[in-house]
Parts: structure tokens; sequence; C-alpha cells
């Protein structure tokens, strides 16, 4: 340690050796930072997994950009489909023609009546192909079962037509994996239409509302049974959720000069993903009111020690002045001394958190499910220079002013009074 600080600058040594000089105090106040800092990077870290979790979910479940015609999500349809888009084919190469593409999805989304044969409840039904469910990837949580089969595979029984139940929805209806179900739902053309259906699998959202209502047929199932060709939407996948506004602008350009016959409108995920714009504003405003807590323990501690060091070192001051060095001077030096503090605390504060963050992928640490959902999830932070960084800004920042305040008002001290203070 000794060889260590021998290495630092004269004015660091001397700032070193004033804070030894009560190192049960200096000690204490670095234990303070370390805290704080602990607090404000594990508590951003995990606000920043949050963050990055929920905009995964959001972005595979709704897709990162969704093509539909301007308004449908504003409004209702008076007919299904009657807003929907057709002959998607064309938009569908152009969009795949992109690097960043991982896929395009067609999706019709519907209401009607599911019975089991004695029972019918009212059912939010989702067409899709079987590359929806590799879309979601580690998002889809099935219960039981398997995802819907691809109509092109062997495995693949037309006189069978599958369905995917929500869990509750399933339990609900009593029904299970092969068990046969009814959908009922009013065609594009305002007529009743039923088709039957053998339950595939069952799934779960996470969302209890969502569990008891939600169910997935093949779109080809769904064209069928509103009796339509159209899609709602184009859900249009990427490799990487950080391009969504770079390809936003470029499909903009691509899609104004293609000859389509009706207009087209593209959403991105953020503008659809209520929760998750809901969740954030909430952690900004606790980590906000968080952080300007821990600044002000931080200040309000060193204050303190430094306004004890001030005093305690009062004749020190004096006889210093008295030799003909400038309050500017010895200011500096308690803001130095400070600054070490400071920085120490940082550095143990962050190296705390990276423990921590490499200790949870390690120990699984399970968190209670969050409101209107009913499942946990895994706890971990995400370690960020950039959030150290700017925690260590801060808090250097409170602990120079806290040293400035403290060793001006000492430096104010006459002369005279300060070389026989007691």
């Amino acid at each position: 340690m000794g060889k260590l600080i021998s290495l630092l600058p004269y004015s660091l040594r001397l700032a070193w050796l004033n804070l030894l000089r009560n190192g049960r105090r200096s000690a204490l106040s670095i234990l303070i930072i370390t805290i704080a800092v602990f607090a404000l990077t594990s508590a951003g870290g995990f606000g920043l997994y949050t963050y990055d979790s929920l905009k995964e979910s959001t972005a595979r479940d709704t897709g990162h950009l969704t093509l539909s015609q301007p308004g449908y999500f504003e409004s209702d349809e008076e007919m299904p489909l009657s807003n929907g888009l057709s002959d998607t084919s064309e938009l569908i190469r152009t969009m795949m023609k992109y690097d960043e593409v991982r896929g395009v999805q067609p999706r019709i989304d519907f209401t009607g009546l599911i019975s089991n044969g004695v029972k019918s409840t009212i059912f939010m039904g989702t067409g899709v192909n079987d590359r929806e469910f590799d879309m979601k990837g580690p998002f889809l949580d099935m219960r039981s079962g398997k995802t819907l089969t691809d109509i092109t595979s062997s495995r693949y029984d037309v006189m069978e037509p599958e369905i995917m139940l929500g869990v509750d929805l399933a339990r609900n209806l009593n029904v299970s994996v092969g068990d046969w179900v009814t959908l009922l739902a009013t065609t594009s053309e305002g007529e009743l239409n039923a088709f039957d259906f053998k339950v595939h699998g069952t799934y779960s959202t996470g969302v209890p509302e969502l569990d008891k209502r939600q169910l997935y047929i093949h779109i080809n199932s769904a064209q069928e049974l509103l009796l339509s060709e159209k899609v709602s939407t184009l859900s249009v996948f990427l490799f990487d959720t950080e391009k969504t506004a770079e390809l936003h602008q470029r499909l903009d350009k691509e899609l104004e000069a293609m000859p389509l016959d009706y207009d087209v409108e593209i959403t991105p995920w953020q503008e659809r993903a209520f929760f998750y714009n809901k969740v954030k504003d909430l952690y900004d405003l606790i980590f906000g009111v968080m952080g300007f807590v821990m600044g002000l323990v931080v200040f309000v501690a060193l204050f303190n020690t430094m306004t004890m060091s001030v005093t305690e070192r009062t004749r020190e001051i004096g006889t210093l002045s008295a030799l003909g060095s400038y309050p500017n001077e010895i200011i500096h030096s308690f803001l130095r001394e400070a600054g070490l503090l400071a920085v120490i605390g940082v550095v143990l504060g962050a190296v705390m958190t990276a423990l921590t963050t490499i200790l949870l992928l390690v120990v699984d640490v399970q968190m209670p499910p969050p409101p209107g959902r009913t499942d946990g999830y895994p706890l971990n932070i995400y370690f960020s220079f950039e959030l150290v960084a700017y925690a260590g800004v801060g808090v250097v920042c409170i602990c120079l002013l806290a040293a400035y305040l403290s060793a001006k008002k000492g430096v104010k001290k006459p002369i005279t009074e300060a070389l026989i203070y007691v």
C-alpha cells in the first residue's frame, strides 16, 4: 500500500496522509459514499435490466414495426378486416430485402365466441403462421402441448385445424390438448360463421386477463373463418431492436414510392408498448428521487466530516496563512482530500455492484409477480460503465461542494484568532 501511495503526486500523497490523521472518520465517510454509489448503480442496473426485458418482450410480441392502414389502432372496424391489408406479397418482399429484418409476419385480429359444446365465452383471436412463435422465442410461455404446426409440413392434418388457447381460457372451458372447440365469428360480409378446431397447446402471456380471452389459430384458418383474403397487420421483426428508428425512416421513404392501392402506416413498437412506457416513467421517477436522497446523504456526511476536519486544523490553517499561503491554496488542499475520499468510495461502490451482478448470475433470486401479472421473474442487474460514470461524477461534485463550503468558512477566520484557537 505504501509503494502505491508513493507513486501518487505530492499533493495527493499529502491529502492521503491528512485523511489518515483521523482514519475512523475518513473510513466512515468512504463507507457512506460506497453505499450511496452501490445503491445508485445497482438500482439503476436493475432498471436497465427491466427496461431491456420489457422492451424485448414487447417487440417480440407486437413486432418492432407494424404496418397497417392509417388509424387502424385508433378506431374499431365496422366489419372484420374492413381496414385490413390486401395483396401483401409485394410489401413483404420489400421488407425482407433489408438485412436488419429477421422476418415479416402477417396477422389477423378478430373476436367472437368460443364454445366447448356446453359453455361459451368471448375470445380475442389472432391468426398467425407457425414462424410467429420462432420470433417470440423465449418470451412464449408454453404450458402444455405444442405450437401450431407448419401447414406445409406432412405432419399437419387439414382435417384437424389447430388452435392454441390461453391457459385460463382452456381452464374455464375445461378443455385440454386433443379436445375440440368451436369458434363463432362475424365474417367480413357481416354473416355468422363457425369452425371446429382441435386444441394443440396452451400458453400463458403472464397477464391473467389476456390468458382468459386470447387464442392463436393459423392465418389461413382465420381467413376461411372470416371469408376474406386480407390481413389485419404486418409485423416486422428485426435482429436488433436498436435499429428500429433507423429502419422506420428508411421504410417510410420506400413505401411513399410504392404504387399501392391503399395507404400504409408504420407504427414502431414504442407506440404500442403501454405497459413498458408506464413502468419506465415510474422507475425514472423512483430512481430520480432515490438519487436525490442519496446525494443529500453524501453531502451531509461529507460536510460534517470536512467541517470537523477544518475545525480541528484551525491552528494549522492559521500557521499556513501566516507563512504566506493563499486562502485558495488552503481550500484546494481540502478539495483534494474530499476528492480522494469520493474517488475511493466510487471505486469501491462500483466493485460492489460488479460483484453483485456476477453473484445474481450464479444465484437464482426470483422477484414476485408485478401487479396485473401471474409470473415472477429472475432478479438481475446490468453493470453499466456509463451509469457508474454518471454516479461517480455526481458524487465527486457533491463531495467537492461540501468540502468547499466547509473550507471557505474556515479560511475566513483572522490569522491571530486561528493561531490561538484551542
